[in-house]
């Protein structure tokens, strides 16, 4: 049963980014954590890190 559940979801995830745009048509912006603006580019691969802390 656990295996049905899994190619289900593969199958899911293989619809939905065959359904995604191949390039994003505006630039990704976003706040660290001191309130500035930071935009990745979108000429290149960008690796994203992102932590967060539950206070």
């Amino acid at each position: 049963m656990k295996r049905k559940y899994t190619v289900l979801l593969l199958l899911f995830t293989l619809f939905l980014s065959a359904c995604g745009a191949n390039k994003m048509n505006e630039p990704i912006t976003v706040l660290d954590h001191t309130g500035n603006e930071v935009t990745f580019p979108q000429d290149k691969p960008v690796i994203f890190f992102f932590i967060t802390t539950y206070t």
